[in-house]
């Protein structure tokens, strides 16, 4: 797998599509910082790590609306590997005016746009979640 951040979106994505109410996405530390992310900014229920006697997995569980409604209108994945996408704090970007999240990763770890701002510290963009 040549991107296992895109995979986990993409895991996220599909399970919203079909309404399920948890997704298994394959442990590493990049997917939990990101996954704790998620839990922090209310996109998520709950986050658990299960041991598998491999890696280990993370078992994501999706939050909706009275309505069914996906409470994740969407995601993009922004830095690739064939592509990397870098921004400094003053010109972080900002996701639908301010309504969503850019995830960013730093030399501090893995925070959203507006605490890097905060810290004063640019990084790689990882995705964008809104």
């Amino acid at each position: 797998m040549t991107d296992p951040i895109a995979d986990m979106l993409t895991r996220i994505r599909n399970a919203l599509v079909t309404k399920k109410e948890t997704v298994e996405i394959p442990s590493s530390n990049m997917k939990k910082a990101i996954a704790d992310i998620l839990l922090a900014e209310g996109y998520v229920k709950d986050v658990k790590m299960v041991e598998d006697g491999y890696n280990g997995k993370i078992v994501l569980t999706l939050k909706y609306t009275e309505t069914n409604q996906s409470v994740i209108g969407g995601l993009k994945r922004v830095s690739k590997p064939g592509l990397r996408t870098y921004s400094g704090a003053a010109t972080m970007p900002k996701v639908l005016g301010g309504f969503g999240i850019a995830i960013v990763s730093t030399n501090k770890g893995v925070m959203t746009d507006k605490q890097a701002k905060a810290q004063n510290v640019g990084g790689e963009v990882l995705c964008y979640i809104w």
